[in-house]
C-alpha cells in the first residue's frame, strides 16, 4: 500500500472510494445507499488503507468495540498520528479506555444543560445581530453570513480567545477536516500554523488566567497529576475545531433542507412546538460527521481482512439513513417522534457537547424563523458543500421574503 493518495475520481465506491471526491461532498447519499445494498463494508487502498461500513449495525459494531479498534486519531489523512494510545491526538475523542473516561469527565460540567442554558441568551443575542447585519437584502448567504459564524463565537468565548479571530478559527477548520488529501509536509505545515496559535492563547492564559476552559484546562489534573502540554492543546484543538465546524454544518444542512422544503418550513412556522422533533430529524437526515477509528491488530472482522493501522471511517449520516434501522429511512419527517439517531456518534466517544450543539441550532433555526418565515433557494446549482469528514453548506443563496 502507499501513503499518498491516488489524486484520481472514483470509478468504484467499493473498492476506490475516497471521502475527499467531489462526488461525495454533493451528495452522498446515493453512494452509502448503494453501498449498504451490494458492498456494507467497502474498502480503498486510499490513505495507507481505510475501511468503510455503511449499516447502522457494521457502524455501531465498530463504534463500541474499543478492544479492535483504537480512536488515537479520528481524521483519516495520509500520515498516522504520532501521538500513541491511550491519550491520542485530541482527548478525549481520541483516547481509548481507561484514559478516556478521565478526560472526558473533565469536560462534562462545561457543556452540562445548566452550562449550556448560561450561553443561551448571548448565543440569541448573537444570532439577531447576524441576522440585523444582512439589512433588507432579498438575497443573502446563509452559510456564509450566518451559519459559520454562530458557533465561532460561542467556543471562542468558552475558550476564552479573541472572538474576532473568526476566519483565522475557519481557517484551521479547513486545515484539519478539509485538508486531509494534501501531501503529508503540507498538511504538517497546517498544524504547524495552528500550533503557534496556541501557544499565544496558552501563554496569555498563563500570565492572565481567567474563567474560561483554556484556564481550567491548564489547571486541571487527573489522577492527582496535572495535564501534560499534549492534552491540552490536544483537548483545546478539539473544542475549537470539532465545536465549530459540526454545528455550522448542521445549521446550514437545516437552513438549505427548509429552504427547498416549504411544506417543512411552513409547518415549523405554523407550529413552533415541533421544533424540538424537527431539530432531532434535521440530526438524523443531515447528521454532518463522519468519525475515524484504527485498526489496533490484524484481525479479521466480519469476513474483512483488516490490517493493522488501517483507517475505519464510521459514517454515521448512512448509519442515520438505513432502512433496517429508521422507517422511512430516506425521508425528512420533522415530527418524528421515535428518532435514535447517531448523529452525535455512538458508543464511549458520543459527542460531549451536544447539549451546546442543540442549543445552537435550535436557537439559529428560532431567530431564523422570526426574521424570515419565508425563504427560498435562490440558486440550487450555487449551494457548495465542504468535503471530508464533516459536510455542510459552505455557500448557501437564498432568497428571502
Amino acid at each position: 500500500m502507499t501513503d499518498v493518495t491516488d489524486e484520481s475520481t472514483v470509478t468504484d465506491w467499493a473498492t476506490d472510494f475516497d471521502h475527499a471526491d467531489p462526488a461525495w461532498a454533493a451528495d452522498p447519499y446515493p453512494i452509502w445507499e448503494d453501498l449498504r445494498e451490494r458492498c456494507p463494508v467497502a474498502h480503498s487502498d486510499r490513505y495507507g488503507g481505510v475501511w468503510l461500513p455503511t449499516t447502522h449495525e457494521a457502524v455501531s459494531a465498530v463504534a463500541y468495540d474499543t478492544d479492535t479498534f483504537t480512536s488515537r486519531s479520528v481524521v483519516v489523512s495520509n500520515n498516522r498520528p504520532m501521538i500513541p494510545a491511550p491519550q491520542g491526538i485530541a482527548p478525549p475523542i481520541s483516547s481509548d479506555p481507561p484514559f478516556h473516561h478521565g478526560a472526558r469527565r473533565l469536560l462534562l460540567p462545561a457543556f452540562s444543560p445548566k452550562a449550556v442554558a448560561a450561553l443561551e441568551a448571548r448565543t440569541r443575542d448573537y444570532c439577531r445581530e447576524l441576522l440585523e447585519a444582512m439589512g433588507d437584502r432579498t438575497e443573502v448567504d446563509a452559510a456564509v453570513e450566518y451559519a459559520q459564524h454562530i458557533p465561532v463565537r460561542v467556543i471562542a468565548h468558552m475558550l476564552g480567545f479573541p472572538e474576532e479571530d473568526g476566519d483565522v478559527f475557519r481557517g484551521f477548520v479547513k486545515d484539519v477536516l478539509e485538508g486531509v488529501d494534501l501531501p503529508p509536509e503540507e498538511r504538517f505545515e497546517n498544524f504547524q500554523r495552528l500550533d503557534a496559535y496556541l501557544q499565544v492563547q496558552i501563554s496569555d492564559h498563563l500570565a492572565n488566567p481567567r474563567d474560561d476552559l483554556t484556564t481550567f484546562l491548564l489547571g486541571a489534573e487527573m489522577e492527582g497529576q496535572p495535564l501534560s502540554p499534549e492534552h491540552v492543546r490536544g483537548s483545546i484543538v478539539l473544542l475549537l475545531i470539532a465545536g465549530i465546524d459540526t454545528t455550522w454544518s448542521a445549521i446550514g444542512a437545516s437552513l438549505w433542507h427548509l429552504a427547498r422544503t416549504p411544506a417543512d418550513r411552513e409547518r415549523l412556522v405554523a407550529e413552533p412546538e415541533l421544533m424540538t422533533f424537527a431539530m432531532e430529524e434535521l440530526l438524523r437526515a443531515f447528521a454532518p460527521v463522519t468519525m475515524a477509528r484504527l485498526v489496533k491488530d490484524d484481525v479479521e472482522w466480519q469476513g474483512c481482512p483488516m490490517k493493522q493501522d488501517e483507517w475505519v471511517l464510521l459514517p454515521f449520516p448512512s448509519a442515520n439513513r438505513d432502512p433496517e434501522a429508521f422507517e422511512r429511512a430516506d425521508e425528512v419527517v420533522i415530527d418524528r417522534k421515535e428518532n435514535r439517531h447517531a448523529a452525535f456518534g455512538l458508543g464511549i466517544h458520543r459527542c460531549v457537547g451536544s447539549n451546546l450543539a442543540r442549543m445552537e441550532l435550535r436557537v439559529a433555526l428560532e431567530e431564523w424563523l422570526a426574521r424570515h418565515p419565508v425563504f427560498e433557494l435562490a440558486d440550487p446549482d450555487a449551494v457548495t458543500w465542504s468535503h471530508g469528514q464533516v459536510r455542510g453548506p459552505r455557500t448557501l443563496p437564498l432568497r428571502v421574503a
